[in-house]
């Protein structure tokens, strides 16, 4: 201990010691399924129901199912950078099925799962990504924002929707999803500030797969989690078993409906993890051991929760022979929809810039539209 000339040679500690405590704060951890699917506490009720429990374990299925068509796409040449959401299906699943349709979901460029759980549908998705603007005009919510690619930025869209949601005295709530990567940026600050001091209607949840491309957890922050980051800005944040649904969904059921209430928002941390490369354009063995994903593998949410169907809902081998085989035909059949969509005419390009196209602009349209005549 060092002696502190400008408290009278007191050290740090003692002089801590003797100062009131004016706050102190907590970080809960929720989970109710052990990677085996057994059951770890008391089970919220949802979770005994049947037809929710199978359709959430669909979704994620489908999901995963999607992703390994779309990674073949594209290292076959036939759709553009594509990220897959590998191992982190519970996060996006869960989240998406504890919204209502009138809620509004400010998605990160990982988050297929939520968009088809919420009805976008995949030949939309492959559009986006096969770098055709008619995939952001989607056929889920017309409120849902598209994709967004830089990291971070829709967290201060997720804040001013709140705040129209807010303003409007409307019982509607933003959800943002975010990657871990995205609590180092201002703009996320900023925006969870904002929400904070406005008690605005919006729960930012972070999908923490540990890695931010190609910079892990522990060098992108000093603090304990990524939760405790909401007690900065002045409400809950709390910490979530990523790879268990269940947990994910609890914590997003309570969020919404306090968020919905007027009782501001909420951050859920859920602790997941990127089994993939951060998109088909990495090579995550480049800095991450072969036998640290492969001990991950043990944990991961979609057999963690087919587990549990097996245990507890008779599950059967029949049930996933059927899912499987409808899902394959699903995906081949929106990628036959998708490679059979012919490109946009290059004028459309001015489309949806202006609402009165300015005549520089109209002059550039004509001359495209003369050339292809």
């Amino acid at each position: 201990m060092t002696r502190d000339a400008a408290f009278g040679g007191d050290t740090m500690e003692e002089i801590q010691k003797e100062l009131p405590v004016i706050a102190r704060f907590e970080v809960h951890r929720r989970a109710y399924l052990a990677p085996d699917g057994t059951i770890l506490r008391d089970l919220p009720d949802f979770a005994a129901d049947q037809n929710l429990v199978a359709a959430i374990y669909r979704g994620m299925a489908l999901a995963r199912a999607f992703d390994l068509k779309a990674v073949s796409l594209q290292r076959t040449g036939r759709l553009g950078t594509y990220a897959t959401s590998l191992g982190q299906e519970a996060v996006a699943v869960g989240i998406a099925s504890a919204m209502r349709s009138e809620d509004v979901l400010l998605p990160s460029y990982r988050d297929n799962a939520a968009l088809l759980w919420r009805g976008v549908t995949m030949e939309d998705i492959l559009l986006f990504w096969g770098g055709d603007e008619r995939g952001s005009r989607w056929s889920g919510p017309v409120d849902d924002f598209p994709f967004c690619i830089p990291v971070g930025s829709q967290a201060p869209h997720a804040a001013g929707v709140a705040y129209a949601f807010k303003y409007r005295k409307q019982a509607r709530v933003a959800v943002c999803i975010l990657g871990d990567g995205a609590t180092s940026k201002g703009d996320v600050w900023e925006a969870m500030n904002f929400a904070g001091v406005c008690r605005l209607p919006v729960l930012f949840l972070v999908n923490n797969n540990q890695w931010a491309i190609s910079v892990p957890l522990r060098l992108q922050t000093a603090s304990q989690t990524l939760a405790q980051k909401a007690i900065a800005a002045g409400f809950p944040g709390e910490q979530v078993d990523g790879n268990d649904v269940i947990a994910v969904r609890a914590a997003a059921d309570e969020a919404i409906a306090s968020a919905r209430a007027g009782e501001g928002p909420r951050l859920i941390e859920a602790v997941t993890y990127r089994l993939g490369d951060h998109t088909t354009a990495d090579d995550a063995s480049r800095y991450r051991s072969t036998e640290e994903v492969q001990q991950r593998w043990k944990e991961e949410p979609i057999a963690r929760l087919r587990n549990y169907l097996v245990s507890q809902m008779n599950w059967s081998k029949a049930d996933e022979e059927k899912i499987t085989s409808e899902f394959e035909q699903k995906a081949t059949t929106a990628i036959e929809h998708y490679l059979a969509t012919g490109p946009r005419p290059p004028e459309t390009m001015f489309d949806h810039l202006y609402a009165r196209l300015p005549s520089a602009y109209a002059g550039q349209r004509k001359e495209i539209e003369d050339f292809n005549a």
